[in-house]
């Protein structure tokens, strides 16, 4: 079983290679994403925490997943433009993933399985499920879709002072 985020690839959305290996060091945010949800407009407050905190080492990778009501059924191209255009996102973007079950991304399951959610549940429930990555690519810590991509602030400081 891999043991930290290096043990990884990805692909970007754009269908490029990404060895999450090159974030080593980094404090990396990693997001299942949707375009058609309630929670889509956290998509600002991502991009706020990319422009505060990329100089000191955070890296945000947000992973597109169309798994929870249909809400992100856009193909990698328009899903990539939809994010520019309504947040400005510049943050990497991944190619669209599956984050619960058999079939889910390598990396997500490793994620549920290092940070389980409310009552030790394994399974991502919705869209915008946050996992923090500390520098030694080991998950600090999981939180609910309802957390605010604001109120990671100071423990992405915590994580990036470390």
């Amino acid at each position: 079983m891999a043991a930290t985020l290096s043990d990884f690839d990805a692909v970007t959305i754009d269908g490029r290679p990404a060895p999450l290996s090159a974030h080593a060091g980094q404090v990396v945010l990693v997001v299942n994403t949707a375009s058609r949800c309630g929670f889509t407009p956290q998509f600002a407050g991502l991009e706020e925490l990319w422009q505060r905190y990329r100089e000191r080492g955070l890296v945000i990778l947000g992973f597109p997943s169309n798994e929870f009501g249909g809400q992100d059924p856009g193909s990698n191209d328009e899903i990539a433009s939809f994010c520019q255009l309504n947040y400005g996102v510049s943050f990497p973007m991944m190619a669209k993933v599956k984050v619960n079950g058999g079939d889910a991304h390598p990396l997500w399951q490793w994620l549920t399985a290092e940070a389980r959610g409310v009552l030790g549940t394994q399974a991502v429930k919705w869209n915008f499920t946050k996992f923090l990555v500390g520098r030694d690519g080991r998950v600090l810590k999981r939180y609910a879709p309802t957390d605010s991509p604001a109120s990671l602030a100071a423990d992405i400081e915590k994580a990036l002072s470390a």
